[in-house]
């Protein structure tokens, strides 16, 4: 039997996408091929245990809520990720997938809401962005940018209008937790006005940058 390597389950409120705010499942897998300079989640990049499928679903049947977000590390690094994801949905859980982008989504099930993020330069991982999963995307998921600073805003505006983006999915832009002051990039859309969704890791404002939350 399979097994995914997990390296935490937790249960806290979503602090990115349009679900921000709601009480969710979180279910990090262990493993990342891209090593992004903001990264807040390297502790993700090897340690973890091994679960079975209906292991994690045990796991998680504790907590009353049916919002579950699979993360990482990048959670498609694991090919088992694809049948967790399957198995969640026929489970009746809304299940979002937060995914780096440099893997293909073609074979994620459709129920799933994905949340793709674009690397940009700033991230170093520029290079890595799978550029055909775009036209994978389906009009619920979400293209999320972390942003570090103007020259990210800039390639991000530029792609955004490139790629028709805003009409294939909701779009947002997200300033790194501690590098760039959130009122900059919030005026920068305005001026600009980008049909994007400004977003700020709500969990950090609350808790700050620890695991588990």
């Amino acid at each position: 039997m399979q097994k995914l390597k997990v390296n935490e389950i937790f249960y806290s409120l979503q602090g990115e996408s349009s679900y921000i705010g709601l009480p969710t499942i979180f279910i990090r897998l262990t493993g990342c091929p891209m090593r992004c300079s903001y990264c807040d989640t390297a502790y993700a990049f090897n340690a973890g245990d091994n679960f079975t499928i209906d292991e994690t679903l045990d796991a998680i049947s504790k907590y009353k809520t049916k919002n579950v977000t699979i993360t990482g590390g990048e959670p498609l690094a694991q090919k088992e990720c694809w049948n967790l994801l399957k198995c969640l949905c026929d489970s009746g859980y809304t299940v979002s997938l937060e995914t780096g982008g440099a893997i293909s989504i073609s074979k994620i099930d459709k129920r799933v809401k994905i949340i793709l993020d674009i690397k940009t330069p700033g991230s170093g991982e520029e290079k890595n962005n799978l550029w055909e999963n775009l036209e994978l995307i389906k009009p619920k998921d979400e293209i999320k940018f972390v942003i570090t600073d103007k020259k990210d805003y800039v390639w991000a505006k530029n792609a955004l209008i490139k790629e028709k983006l805003n009409e294939k999915a909701l779009v947002l832009f997200s300033p790194v937790y501690g590098d760039i002051n959130p009122k900059d990039l919030a005026e920068w859309i305005l001026k600009d006005q980008l049909p994007v969704r400004f977003q700020i890791q709500l969990h950090k404002i609350i808790w700050g940058e620890v695991e588990g939350v």
